[in-house]
């Protein structure tokens, strides 16, 4: 997850590289009860805060590898606000 929101079934999140993927693969809802204080369960998946122990090195490159593709973006990357407006007109959060 780069960026999530709390949705009524539990958590909406935007994928590394959102925009660049298909519909329904870069903005996804994990479904479920959030439980926890770190690691969180949300459903039957677990989030952890990558850098933990037991970080899986892919998903840490690819955060890398994010991290440098907002860099070259700079101050045309959308705000947190406005990934929130995406959300609400794809549909996938209620109306703000």
């Amino acid at each position: 997850m780069v960026v999530c929101f709390r949705h009524p079934d539990g958590i909406l999140y935007f994928r590394p590289f959102w925009n660049q993927l298909p519909d329904g693969e870069g903005i996804r809802l994990a479904s479920g009860d959030i439980k926890g204080d770190g690691p969180w369960k949300v459903g039957d998946a677990v989030v952890t805060v990558l850098g933990c122990q037991g970080t899986d090195p892919e998903q840490a490159a690819e955060f890398a590898d994010w991290k440098f593709h907002l860099e070259q973006r700079g101050e045309q990357y959308p705000t947190r606000g406005e990934l929130q407006t995406i959300a609400v007109e794809k549909g996938l959060l209620p109306a703000l």
